[in-house]
């Protein structure tokens, strides 16, 4: 707790927007050995930062939806959204990794199938009143689940299959790609954004096909700046570097960045987000 909260509050204080959390309940050992990395639950997590924070937002990148019985994720989220006073952001996935939906008790192979049913299933939860619906592993024949969210957490679609921009185009409020990135998985590697010319193509074609549909509203998209996977000096050429990719992201129809600064221990985290706040965060907002 202590850390969560000295954390949190420094990326408060250093005006950086929000802050995330990843989804792995049951791993692989051996994912998790080569270029994986520990997560707690999203959801603890994140209301610990919440208590912790005033205007911090709070933000799942990503959450995996087939992990979860639709109507327990729904709560989780209404809970979190409630008690941080509107502050939540539900980044979700279908998921990739194999070995984990295997411990979980979840069909790999109908992963996409059950992320479209939860998408579906929490949107209607959210509405409030009563719920019929029939699903994979669940039979909803007059359930209400409360509370009802209001304003209701924002849902942004992670992925970047040509199913993915589709869930983005019909359930999205935001999508949260990856770009490729050579060390990691060949599903990665095939998935993934290729360039910025690729990410500006597909932003483009999202935001198309919702007008094309006339969906309303406002539309985010974030994605990491790729560049911080070096991070290590917290010189002038790494701001200036981070500043020339925020900008051309900005101009491919970006609007959030993820930042991952790397470090070797709190002291060294505390003292990159103040960095970074002066020499690049600040400047980038003028």
């Amino acid at each position: 707790m202590p850390a969560i909260h000295e954390m949190s509050s420094a990326l408060e204080k250093a005006n950086i927007d929000a802050c995330c959390v990843t989804d792995h309940p049951a791993p692989s050992h051996e994912w998790l050995h080569a270029n994986g990395h520990d997560a707690l639950d999203p959801f603890t997590a994140l209301a610990f930062i919440a208590a912790a924070t005033t205007r911090l937002q709070l933000v799942t990148n990503i959450v995996v939806l087939p992990y979860r019985n639709p109507f327990i994720t729904a709560k989780a989220a209404t809970t979190l959204q409630v008690l941080s006073g509107g502050r939540f952001i539900m980044g979700i996935g279908a998921g990739y990794q194999k070995p984990e939906f295997e411990a979980l008790g979840v069909d790999f192979h109908h992963r996409g199938k059950l992320t479209d049913e939860a998408l579906e299933t929490i949107r209607e939860t959210w509405k409030g009143g009563k719920v019929v619906k029939r699903g994979s592993s669940f039979d909803a024949k007059g359930n209400e689940p409360r509370p009802t969210p209001n304003p209701p957490p924002k849902i942004w679609i992670g992925g970047s299959s040509d199913k993915a921009l589709q869930r983005a185009i019909t359930h999205g409020d935001g999508w949260c790609p990856f770009f490729a990135i050579s060390r990691h998985s060949q599903l990665n590697r095939d998935t993934g954004i290729q360039s910025i010319a690729d990410l500006q193509k597909k932003i483009k074609f999202i935001l198309e096909q919702r007008q094309r549909q006339e969906m309303s509203g406002d539309f985010d998209v974030n994605i990491a700046v790729s560049s911080t996977d070096n991070f290590t000096d917290r010189t002038r050429a790494e701001a200036e570097r981070f500043m020339e990719d925020i900008s051309l992201l900005r101009e491919a129809g970006v609007t959030w960045v993820t930042l991952k600064l790397r470090h070797e221990n709190r002291t060294d985290y505390l003292e990159n987000v103040q960095w970074f706040s002066e020499e690049v965060a600040s400047k980038v907002q003028q």
